[in-house]
């Protein structure tokens, strides 16, 4: 770490903070020399504390590793092998912005593994990322045109249990209160 105070050091475009100010850190940067259990925990400690965006250097990090520092919250990814100054000022301002940064390999090594997680994991339970399944979305679009849960059923061929059930399943999963704060979600998030 000390290798990387040397190189921030003399930026005037960034303010150090001793050790014992770290909760007043916009930035954090953790240098390691490979992702493991120590690595990772330390890391989930960090984003327990607060709102702080991370920056990790390392010289070691594998996909296991990239996927692990992603669920710690981490926003950005620097190889210790690659990190100059401008770099780090580069991925730390970035950071601050509230954008990550990963290199371009690790990038497209992390997407391969969000599509395989969707197709393998999330698809065959009717889950994704955006939050709402397919049949979600089709049942929230056709209770903001007005159609009540017999109508539903009948034009998506689903018994009206199954609608009330996915209606309560998105309710209770997204806390929302009724149809209408989930029609409202929907539309604000670009569902429908």
């Amino acid at each position: 770490m000390a290798g990387l105070t040397a190189h921030l050091r003399h930026r005037p475009e960034l303010r150090l903070l001793a050790a014992d100010e770290a909760e007043l850190a916009e930035v954090v940067v953790v240098s390691v020399d490979r992702v493991d259990d120590d690595a990772v925990q330390g890391l989930r400690r960090l984003q327990r504390g607060g709102e702080t965006r991370t920056v990790l250097v390392s010289a070691e990090i594998d996909d296991a590793g990239l996927v692990a520092v992603v669920e710690c919250g981490v926003v950005g990814v620097v190889r210790r092998s690659e990190a100059t100054a401008d770099r780090l000022v580069e991925a730390i301002r970035a950071a601050a912005r509230g954008e990550g940064t990963v290199p371009a390999d690790l990038l497209g090594r992390l997407l391969d593994q969000v599509g395989r997680l969707q197709r393998q994991v999330l698809d065959p339970r009717g889950l994704a990322f955006t939050g709402l399944a397919p049949r979600e979305v089709d049942v929230l679009r056709l209770v903001a045109a007005g159609s009540d849960t017999a109508e539903i059923a009948r034009e998506l061929a689903f018994s009206e249990r199954t609608v009330k059930n996915i209606l309560h399943d998105v309710t209770t999963r997204l806390h929302l209160r009724n149809r209408s704060h989930a029609v409202a979600y929907a539309v604000r998030e670009g569902f429908i």
